[in-house]
């Protein structure tokens, strides 16, 4: 809630933001509706004549898709790049730039044929008298001092809009000129001549990398060259020659006399193993378990013809007594056959046993041999390092050698017409359109004409807004002596002039209510008295509402309190505490509410066919709500938290005691008077302005023909 009421331009001063007057301003729209209707039906007029005299401009429009076009046969041995992730948002608008590029924009000039276009080429026909002067004086270049592409360039690049299609690779060219088949035409070429564009770039990226790699790759095969040749000397001068499987012949001999002194220290171990078995089967007489010498060709010969003398003895023996020369002689030959065995053993023991020997000296052969070769390797070694550092080198010059040549083979291919299309292609081609984008006929007059018709309305709104601050900020600046009847002439702001019959009449009757003054209440035209009384209401604590107090000083048929709350009631939200006299209805008021027995949305009611809210006194009485003068300040800072105006009426007949608490919480006073000259509402000015420092107004009813001046005495200040 604001601290000052809130009424229209027409009368009211400052007010509430959320109060706006919408009847006043509806009113005045009407008033003034002729300064709406004809500004709209001139805007509409010279809209409809301008569409049809400016002549009309077609746009033509192709579109190009950015994708990367480079096939498997023209990049061969290479992967395919993204065409999603090789143009993102900023590679098609860096596109969009290449194709306003000048370059571009001059190539474009020669095909579409614009130089000698009346249209785009400024140095076509005779220069006007306001062209000449131009160049006169400075101001402007003559178009023969240019080029014919620079004249066009200035008009081609205001009728071309080239712009990427939002959340995709597609490039708009929109080309804009008074023939529809130009628009197209010039559309169409700007687009072939982008892609030519991007194909000859292609194709010069490509020239330029076969030309290096072609001045490059021959030096290059000489460092190749000498790198494999120094290989080649250090190895033959160090020894270094490959074997099987890219190895030394230092390491190879390495790894054969390795192998050769395991194969021998076997065999040793295993002669030794069986010479030692094959005794220790003869001490036992288990010679002939032996695999060695069971697999003897005289052995098994000498062992067949033992089976056989035993057998020959067994034979003998069933005849013949032991110590028969036949039995003795049989005996004889086993026993030479037995030793003929046994030394036939020994044999085979003394051979395994030289076999032993013989692997045991080769194994000491080899160690030999072996450990030799360690110290050639190991000498070796510092040479092998410093090989494969140049073979490292070699390898790479190698390698370099090769890349360049196959990027010189894909480059010189390149180099070739068709062999590197351009990453984009024509999508939609621009045909020639049949309705202009300029002007757009029907958007144009609807908008000129609304335009017209919504400043037009803000303007009367605006002045009637301005008009009623003007009128308040000016009251406030000094006493302003407004009447319904009286001009500012009548009513300057020095009041009545002292000695007139009128002053001396007035200043008779208040000799000290130096804050009195007077307004004229006129049913017909509110917002005079509503911004006079305002102007004599003291500025209330912040949020809170003006309250004032209202007494009832006219005779029978007069305005009332009540009319004066009616009347603010349709500018504002006003409520109206009546504590004039006691109400017989029976109905919940203030007193109810100091009580505690009632809320605010019990007692406030509201008038029938008014959008006045009023309070009444209560069945207890005005005289039990006066007298708690705390409670009812209480109740209403509350009411003036809540509304815009507050309206106490009280009865003029009430003693100074009674309105003394509610005189000193008023910002403003008001006696409701009726016709100049009431004693008695004089009378009640009086004392209400001894009760409070309020300004104290006698309200008037109105009166044909008679102007209305403030009651002001003379020792009274300016402005009061």
């Amino acid at each position: 809630m604001t601290a000052q009421a809130g009424f229209d331009a027409r009368g009211a001063g400052e007010g509430r933001g959320d109060m706006l007057d919408l009847s006043a301003l509806w009113a005045a729209i009407k008033r003034r509706k002729f300064w709406i209707v004809v500004p709209t039906l001139i805007a509409l007029g010279l809209s409809f004549a301008a569409v049809n005299v400016v002549t009309p401009r077609y746009t033509g429009e192709a579109r190009l898709l950015l994708e990367n076009r480079g096939g498997f046969y023209a990049l061969p041995g290479q992967s395919l790049p993204d065409s999603a992730g090789q143009f993102d948002s900023e590679a098609v608008q860096s596109q969009v730039q290449v194709i306003m590029s000048r370059d571009l924009a001059r190539e474009a000039i020669k095909r579409i044929g614009l130089v000698g276009n009346a249209e785009f080429d400024s140095g076509v026909g005779a220069l006007g008298a306001l062209r000449k002067l131009a160049v006169m004086v400075g101001l402007g270049a003559h178009p023969a001092d240019r080029s014919p592409e620079e004249r066009v360039l200035e008009k081609y690049f205001d009728r071309l809009l080239v712009y990427p299609v939002a959340r995709s690779r597609i490039v708009s060219i929109e080309f804009t000129s008074q023939d529809p088949a130009l628009a197209a035409k010039g559309a169409n070429i700007i687009a072939e001549t982008y892609l030519e564009f991007q194909e000859a770039a292609k194709q010069e990226n490509a020239r330029s990398a076969s030309n290096w790699l072609s001045t490059t790759i021959e030096p290059l095969r000489k460092r190749v060259a000498d790198a494999e040749a120094k290989v080649e000397d250090f190895r033959s001068q160090n020894g270094l020659f490959s074997g099987p499987n890219n190895t030394t012949i230092t390491s190879q001999q390495l790894t054969d006399l390795s192998t050769q002194l395991s194969n021998a220290r076997s065999q040793q171990a295993e002669a030794q193993a069986k010479a030692g078995l094959i005794r220790d089967a003869i001490k036992q007489g288990r010679t002939f378990e032996i695999p060695d010498v069971a697999n003897n060709d005289l052995i098994r010969r000498l062992i067949e013809q033992r089976v056989n003398l035993r057998a020959q003895i067994a034979a003998e023996s069933r005849s013949l007594l032991p110590e028969h020369p036949r039995i003795k002689e049989l005996n004889a030959q086993l026993g030479d056959l037995e030793g003929q065995l046994r030394a036939a053993a020994e044999r085979a023991v003394r051979t395994l046993e030289n076999e032993a020997k013989i692997a045991g000296q080769r194994v000491e052969s080899f160690q030999a041999a072996l450990d030799g070769q360690k110290k050639n390797v190991s000498s070796a070694n510092d040479s092998e390092v410093q090989l494969r550092a140049l073979e490292r080198e070699a390898r790479a010059l190698r390698d370099q050698l090769e890349q360049y040549m196959q990027r010189y083979r894909e480059a010189v291919a390149r180099d070739t017409m068709n062999a590197t299309p351009a990453d984009a292609r024509i999508i939609s081609r621009a045909i020639e359109p049949t309705e202009p984008s300029f002007p757009k006929k029907v958007p144009v007059v609807l908008v000129s004409t609304l335009a017209t018709f919504l400043i037009a309305l803000a303007t009367i709104v605006t002045r009637e807004l301005l008009d009623g601050q003007g009128r308040q900020q000016g009251a406030r600046g000094g006493p302003r002596w407004v009447s319904a009847g009286a001009s500012e002439d009548e009513a300057g702001p020095g009041g009545p002039v002292p000695g007139t019959p009128r002053h001396e009449r007035v200043a008779g009757l208040l000799t000290h209510a130096g804050r009195l003054g007077q307004s004229r209440l006129d049913l017909d035209r509110p917002e005079l008295t509503l911004a006079e009384i305002a102007e004599r209401t003291r500025e209330p604590a912040r949020g809170m509402a003006p309250l004032a107090l209202v007494l009832d000083g006219a005779g029978e048929g007069a305005a009332r309190p009540r009319d004066l709350a009616e009347l603010l009631a349709q500018r504002c939200r006003c409520v109206l505490v009546d504590l004039s006299r006691d109400h017989e209805t029976g109905e919940a008021g203030f007193s109810e509410l100091l009580a505690g027995e009632a809320l605010f949305s019990d007692i406030i009611m509201r008038e029938p066919g008014s959008r006045l809210h009023r309070i009444g006194a209560g069945r207890a009485g005005r005289a039990a709500v006066l007298a708690a003068s705390d409670l009812v300040d209480v109740a209403l800072d509350a009411l003036c938290e809540t509304y815009d105006w507050v309206l106490v009426a009280a009865a003029s007949s009430d003693e100074a005691a009674v309105l003394a608490p509610l005189a000193r919480r008023a910002q403003a006073g008001l006696v409701m008077s009726g016709q100049v000259g009431n004693g008695h509402a004089l009378e009640t000015a009086y004392r209400l302005s001894e009760l409070t420092e309020a300004p104290v107004t006698l309200v008037l009813d109105p009166e044909e023909g008679v102007p209305m001046a403030p009651i002001q005495h003379p020792e009274m200040p300016a402005g009061v």
